[in-house]
C-alpha cells in the first residue's frame, strides 16, 4: 500500500498485533514484597534497596534519575523503549541491561551514567527522532513533554538524519473524546497496555511492522473505554491528545492546584488546571491509597458543565408563573419569610447536600437543626442505603479491599458508577489473588472477573444474603439463584474465614445499592446478616459525590454529626450549639416528598438536589414538588426540579470554592479553589448564613477555618484532625477517620514519585528525581496561602473517648454502632410480570453531562435489556419498539435481547434520552414489577 493510500485510511481495518510475550519475552514477575533489603552501588555510591525491586525504582528512591519512556510504575514493565539501558558490572563484565526490565541484586553495581550508557542512550533518542515531526511549537504536549525534556537532558544534541521523514493523515479521532497523530507515535506501548492490562479495555492495540507500525482501533469500534483519558496522560509525546484541551492553552500560562475529584464518592486525587480564569483540563495525581493516578472520563472531561449555558448567574424569585431575575438582598429576605411562615406551618424539609463539601455541609446540617428547627434533612434522594447501616458497620478501606481474601459486591454497576473502585478490584483479582463474588440482580463489569456471580430475583436479596450466610444446609434455590452457586459462594467464604489475608481482612463486603428500582430495606437487611461474617468489614458503594462526608456531618434524619444518633447526641449539641435539637427524628427523602404530595409538609430547601431526575420515583418526585407549599432551591445549574423552586440561589462550584471531602473510605482531602465564583454566586455555608441570620440566628462563621474549628471541637469523629493538616501536596493522601494522634501523625508524609507518571503535575523538586534539565517544564504547586506546612506538627491530642467530659459538660458521645435489624417495608411486588433492574451509567441525562458540550452525545438512548426467551415469547424482534408498565407509569423504548440476564428481569438503564425509568419505579414497593408488550403505535 502506497503512502498517499495510507493517508486516506484513519484506521487500520485489521488487528496484527505488533507486541507480544514472544516478540518482547515474558515479563519477569513483579517485584517480590518481602521486607529484606540488599545492597547495592549505582554510580560508585552504595545504597540500600529493597529485594526484588526493579534497578529503575530503587534508582529513583536513591535520587538518580534514569530516563525512560515506556516504563510505568502502575504497569508491568515490558523493555520496550530501551530508554533506561543501564551499565550493570556482572561475572562477563559490565554488561547494558534495561533498568525497568531487571531487578536488583545484593552486591549490584550499576553505572546509569558511564560513557557505553551514555551512548545507548543518545543513540536510542536519535532513532526516536528520525520520524517524530518536528512540530512542537503546535503539539499540545510541547512545555511539558518528556521527549522534549529528555532529548535536551539526554540526547545527541544533533540530528544526522536529512532523508524525509514518514507522514500520515494527522490527527484522527480514535473516539469522541481522543484524538490520535500517529507521526509522533514512538511505539512506547503505554496506552496499549494501558487499555488492557489496567483498563480491561483492550480496544486498540498495534498495528503493521517496522517503521509502519502504528496504534489502531478495530473497523468500526471506537476506543470507547470508560478510562480513554488516561492514555492521554501517560503519553510520553503529543501522539494521543484530547479533544477538549486540544490549542487551549500552554503548561506555561496554566495555574494549578491539587484537589479532589467530587464527580463520585472514589475521591480521586487531581490536578486543576486553569487559563483566565477557566479551568481548561485535569489530571489524575498519584495517591497510592486511593486512586493510583487514575480517573475515569467523567471526572477528567466533565468540568466545561460549570460554565454550561445552564449554569445560574444571579438569584431568582417567582413572579406568577416566571422565574425572575433579583438581587441577593431581595432573594433571601423573600427566602427567609418563606422559610418562617414554614417553621411554623408543617414544618421544613431539606433534601440535597452531597455535592457540597464537608463544611458547607456540617453548616446545612447545624441550620437545619437550630435554625429550621426539622430533624428531616437527607442528602441521599432515595437511592442509597439507609445512613444507620452504612455508618454503623465496620469500615474498610480501598486497600484493605484490595488485600482481603474475598470480596462480596453488593453493588450497582462500579465500573459505570464507581470507576476508579473498579480499577481497583479488577486488579486485586487480576495480580493479587483476591477472590470476587458477586450477589447483583444483573451482571456488571466485575462479572467476568468474578468467581462466582449470583443472579438474584430482584426484592429477594435479603433472602439470599441470608442463605449465603447461614451454616444450614441449602435445599433448593433461593431467590431465583441455585443452589449449586450458594454452596460456592459458601465455600468461598468458608475458605476465605480459614485462610484469611496476611495483609487484608478476610471479607470486604462492597455495600450499595444494586438496583434503584429494589428497596434499600432489602440492601440494610442483607448487610445486618453479611456483618456476621468472620472478620467482615464493610466498603460503602454510594455513588453521590460527597455523600459520606454529607452523612459524617448530619445531613441525614436521626443521624447528628461525627456519625452520633439523634438521642445518643442531643444532650452533648445542644451544650456545644446552644440550642434545643429536634424533638424527634425527620423524614428521609422518600417521606418528605409524600408529606409534601399530601400538602403537609410547609418548605422544601433543595440543597444541589434534583429529586425529578434523580430521585427513584419520578411520579413521586413531581407529586411532591407540585404539592409544596414553598420551594428553596441552592443550586449551580437550572435543572429540572429548580424550575418548580420559589427562590433560587446560585451556589459556587467544584474548582470555586475550597474545602474538603470525604470519600468512600471516609477519608478526607482537601478541595482546592482555582477560579473565582461565577458571577455573582456564594459557596454554600455562606448561603445558609446568611438565610440563619435573617431568621434571627448568628451562625458566627466568616471563613471555612472557623467551620472546622468548631467541627474538631463538637464532633468526635474529627477531634485531632487538624485543618493544616489536610492541605498542601505533602497531605494529598488526607486521613481516614476516626483516627488517632499515632494515624494522623504517619499521614504527613512525603513520597517520591515518577514523573513520568505524572507529567506536567508537581515540582520536580517536590520528586526529589529529576536531574535540573528537567525542571524548566515543572510547574510549581503549592499549599494554599493560608494553610500550614503539616511538618511543623509534632503532637497531636488524643481524640476525647466517648464518655469523657468536664466539669458540666455532657459526656462526649459515642459514634453509631451496629445497626439494629431493619423492620421489613414496602408491599411484596405481584407473582407476574417482570421483576425491574434500572443502575446509573456514566453517560446519562444528568446535568453534569448535558451541560458540557463535548459529552453531551455520548449518552447512549434508553432500551430494555430482557432474556432472548421474552423476546421470543412476544413474537419481537430485537430493536422493535415495546411498552413497559407498572403501577406508577408506562415507557416505551427498543427492546434488546440479553443472554446474560434470567427470564424473569428486565433491565432499563437510569436516565437515558429516550425514556426514564422514573417513570415505572414504585419507591413504596419491595421490588418494582413491570408487564411487556409490543408497541402497537409509533414511538
Amino acid at each position: 500500500m502506497s503512502d498517499a493510500t495510507r493517508n486516506e485510511v484513519p484506521v487500520r481495518l485489521v488487528r496484527r498485533p505488533l507486541v507480544t510475550e514472544s516478540a518482547v519475552g515474558t515479563p519477569p514477575p513483579a517485584p517480590a514484597a518481602s521486607g529484606e533489603t540488599v545492597n547495592i552501588t549505582i554510580d560508585g555510591r552504595s545504597v540500600e534497596a529493597r529485594a526484588g525491586q526493579w534497578i529503575i525504582d530503587a534508582a529513583d528512591e536513591a535520587g538518580v534519575y534514569i530516563p525512560r519512556f515506556c516504563y510505568h510504575p502502575r504497569m508491568k514493565p515490558v523493555g520496550m523503549c530501551r530508554m533506561c539501558l543501564v551499565e550493570v558490572e556482572g561475572p562477563r563484565g559490565p554488561t547494558l541491561m534495561p533498568a525497568c526490565y531487571n531487578p536488583v541484586a545484593d552486591g549490584m553495581a550499576i553505572h546509569t551514567k558511564s560513557d557505553k550508557a551514555v551512548k545507548a542512550q543518545e543513540g536510542v533518542l536519535e532513532f526516536l527522532l528520525v520520524n517524530h515531526p518536528l512540530d512542537c511549537p503546535v503539539c499540545d504536549k510541547g512545555g511539558e513533554c518528556p521527549l522534549q525534556d529528555q532529548t535536551l537532558a539526554y540526547g545527541p544534541g544533533e540530528s544526522r538524519f536529512v532523508e524525509e521523514k514518514r507522514h500520515w493523515e494527522k490527527p484522527i479521532p480514535i473516539s469522541d473524546l481522543v484524538y490520535l497523530d500517529r507521526e509522533r507515535c514512538i511505539q512506547c506501548g503505554r496506552c496499549v497496555r494501558f487499555a488492557d492490562e489496567v483498563a480491561g479495555d483492550p480496544f486498540i492495540d498495534f498495528a503493521e511492522r517496522g517503521d509502519r507500525t502504528e496504534v489502531a482501533i478495530f473497523a468500526g469500534q471506537p476506543y470507547g473505554s470508560n478510562f480513554s483519558g488516561n492514555v492521554v496522560q501517560i503519553c510520553p509525546v503529543g501522539a494521543l491528545t484530547a479533544k477538549p484541551y486540544r490549542f487551549k492553552a500552554r503548561p506555561w500560562d496554566l495555574q494549578q492546584v491539587e484537589s479532589t475529584c467530587t464527580t463520585c464518592a472514589v475521591g480521586c486525587r487531581s490536578a486543576v488546571q486553569a487559563s483566565s480564569n477557566e479551568v481548561t483540563r485535569l489530571i489524575g495525581v498519584d495517591s497510592d491509597p486511593v486512586n493510583w493516578g487514575w480517573l475515569c472520563d467523567k471526572g477528567r472531561f466533565a468540568f466545561p458543565a460549570a460554565a454550561g449555558s445552564t449554569r445560574l448567574s444571579v438569584p431568582l424569585v417567582r413572579e406568577g408563573n416566571e422565574l425572575v431575575e433579583t438581587t441577593w438582598g431581595a432573594a433571601l429576605a423573600r427566602a427567609a419569610e418563606g422559610l418562617a411562615r414554614a417553621r411554623q406551618s408543617g414544618g421544613i424539609g431539606v433534601i440535597g447536600g452531597a455535592r457540597l463539601p464537608n463544611e458547607d455541609a456540617y453548616v446545612w446540617s447545624k441550620t437545619a437543626r437550630m435554625v429550621f428547627g426539622t430533624d428531616s434533612v437527607d442528602a441521599q434522594l432515595g437511592d442509597g442505603v439507609p445512613a444507620e447501616t452504612i455508618l454503623g458497620l465496620p469500615r474498610a478501606t480501598i486497600d484493605e479491599a484490595a488485600r482481603a481474601a474475598l470480596v462480596i459486591t453488593v453493588a450497582p454497576d462500579i465500573k459505570e458508577e464507581l470507576p476508579v473502585l473498579y480499577l481497583r478490584l479488577r486488579h486485586a483479582v487480576r495480580e493479587q489473588g483476591t477472590q470476587l463474588v458477586e450477589l447483583t440482580p444483573a451482571p456488571t463489569g466485575l462479572t467476568p472477573y468474578a468467581a462466582e456471580t449470583a443472579l438474584y430475583r430482584p426484592g429477594e436479596l435479603a433472602a439470599l444474603a441470608a442463605a449465603v450466610a447461614s451454616s444450614e444446609p441449602v435445599t433448593g434455590d433461593v431467590a431465583g439463584v441455585a443452589r449449586a452457586t450458594i454452596e460456592a459462594v459458601r465455600a468461598h467464604v468458608s475458605r476465605a474465614a480459614e485462610v484469611g489475608s496476611p495483609a487484608g481482612p478476610p471479607v470486604v463486603v462492597v455495600l450499595g445499592r444494586p438496583s434503584l428500582a429494589e428497596s434499600e430495606a432489602q440492601v440494610a437487611a442483607a448487610a445486618h446478616v453479611l456483618a456476621g461474617l468472620p472478620g467482615v468489614k464493610f466498603l460503602s458503594a454510594l455513588r453521590r459525590g460527597n455523600i459520606h462526608g454529607a452523612l459524617d456531618f448530619g445531613l441525614s434524619p436521626g443521624v447528628l454529626p461525627g456519625r452520633v444518633g439523634l438521642d445518643d447526641g442531643r444532650e452533648w449539641f445542644e451544650y456545644q450549639w446552644g440550642a434545643p435539637l429536634p424533638a424527634e427524628r425527620g423524614f428521609d427523602t422518600a417521606a418528605m416528598l409524600n408529606e409534601s404530595s399530601r400538602g403537609r409538609m410547609g418548605a422544601l430547601v433543595l440543597v444541589g438536589a434534583d429529586p425529578l431526575t434523580d430521585f427513584p420515583d419520578s411520579n413521586l418526585a413531581l407529586r411532591g414538588l407540585l404539592g409544596a407549599r414553598f420551594v428553596v432551591a441552592v443550586d449551580t445549574h437550572l435543572n429540572a426540579s429548580v424550575r418548580h423552586a420559589d427562590v433560587v440561589l446560585p451556589a459556587s462550584a467544584w474548582a470555586e470554592r475550597r474545602g474538603t471531602f470525604t470519600n468512600i473510605e471516609g477519608r478526607i482531602t482537601w478541595l482546592s479553589q482555582l477560579v473565582v465564583e461565577h458571577s455573582v454566586s456564594w459557596p454554600d455555608w455562606m448561603i445558609a448564613s446568611e438565610l440563619a441570620e435573617r431568621m434571627g440566628v448568628n451562625l458566627a462563621f466568616t471563613c471555612l477555618e472557623d467551620i472546622w474549628a468548631e467541627i474538631e471541637r463538637v464532633s468526635p469523629l474529627h477531634h485531632g484532625v487538624h485543618y493544616e493538616l489536610l492541605s498542601g501536596i505533602r497531605a494529598r493522601d488526607g486521613v481516614v477517620v476516626p483516627a488517632d494522634a499515632a494515624t494522623i501523625a504517619q499521614t504527613v508524609t512525603s513520597r517520591p514519585l515518577d514523573p513520568m507518571a505524572d507529567p506536567g503535575i508537581a515540582s520536580a523538586e517536590l520528586h526529589r528525581i529529576a536531574p535540573s534539565a528537567l525542571l524548566v517544564t515543572s510547574v510549581e504547586m503549592t499549599p494554599e496561602p493560608d494553610s500550614v506546612d503539616p511538618s511543623d506538627h509534632v503532637a497531636y491530642p488524643e481524640p476525647p473517648p466517648s464518655g469523657a467530659s468536664g466539669e458540666g459538660v455532657p459526656a462526649v458521645p459515642p459514634h453509631l454502632g451496629t445497626p439494629p435489624v431493619p423492620a421489613p417495608s414496602g408491599t411484596a411486588p405481584p407473582a407476574d410480570g417482570l421483576r425491574l433492574v434500572t443502575r446509573r451509567t456514566m453517560w446519562d441525562g444528568g446535568t453534569q453531562v448535558q451541560a458540557a458540550a463535548q459529552l453531551a452525545g455520548l449518552a447512549p438512548d434508553a432500551t430494555v435489556r430482557v432474556n432472548p426467551a421474552v423476546l421470543a415469547e412476544m413474537g419481537t424482534a430485537e430493536g422493535e419498539m415495546v411498552e413497559l408498565r407498572s403501577s406508577r407509569g408506562k415507557l416505551t423504548v427498543p427492546a434488546a435481547a440479553d443472554a446474560s440476564l434470567p427470564a424473569g428481569t428486565a433491565v432499563v438503564t437510569w436516565n437515558l434520552p429516550g425514556g426514564s425509568a422514573g417513570d415505572l419505579v414504585d419507591s413504596a414497593a419491595v421490588a418494582t414489577t413491570v408487564t411487556i408488550e409490543a408497541h402497537g403505535g409509533d414511538s
